[in-house]
């Protein structure tokens, strides 16, 4: 799908998302173990940030940037997390220097992407991370690529090549799996997410 068409469908569903997504949860806390694994006050990206309450906002101790394509994601998130500094920008080209951050996070981020291209997000994370770096983020276990209209009272696309075609393309981009898993999502199902590391 044409990327400014999913950067208008973001714009129009950024309120109704933010409403309706909880802050907290499983999925939330998974941040908490990215740090963990991460040198003392880190450098880390947000990809996809939206209103910045569910992961920019607990990114505490680090120097967090949010990217989001999205304007108004941007704008929501400079409300709720005023300290943060925030770009927008596209995951697939993202507006930073190689080797500059010890993080990623992109929580359900990627997905509108489309799947043709994620290979080509996953080779900008590992040409931004530090060596030792990781990426925390959610991908799908099948393979499958639609637009789900009604979803936040508008048209969003969703895409992804599912669990193997995944691990293979992080492979391919130089990262390597940490560990994975499925959480609860706060929207009323599971969501399974990876985290890659670049490795030292």
């Amino acid at each position: 799908m044409d990327r400014n068409r999913v950067r208008q469908a973001w714009d129009d569903v950024a309120d109704a998302y933010s409403r309706n997504r909880d802050p907290d949860g499983e999925d939330a806390a998974l941040v908490g173990d990215l740090l963990e694994d991460l040198p003392p006050e880190p450098t880390v990206l947000d990809v996809g940030c939206g209103d910045g309450e569910r992961t920019l906002a607990r990114l505490d101790g680090t120097r967090a940037v949010g990217l989001d394509f999205s304007r108004r994601g941007l704008e929501l998130a400079q409300q709720n997390v005023p300290g943060a500094a925030l770009a927008q920008g596209d995951m697939v080209d993202i507006p930073l220097a190689d080797g500059t951050v010890d993080g990623v996070t992109a929580y359900h981020a990627v997905f509108h992407v489309d799947r043709d291209r994620h290979a080509d997000v996953y080779r900008e994370f590992a040409r931004i991370l530090r060596p030792g770096g990781r990426v925390l983020m959610t991908v799908g276990t099948s393979a499958y690529q639609q637009v789900r209209s009604g979803w936040m009272g508008g048209r969003m696309f969703f895409s992804t090549p599912g669990r193997e075609r995944t691990l293979a393309q992080l492979r391919e981009a130089g990262l390597e799996l940490a560990w994975d898993r499925n959480v609860d999502d706060p929207l009323g199902s599971s969501a399974y997410f990876m985290c890659a590391k670049l490795p030292e």
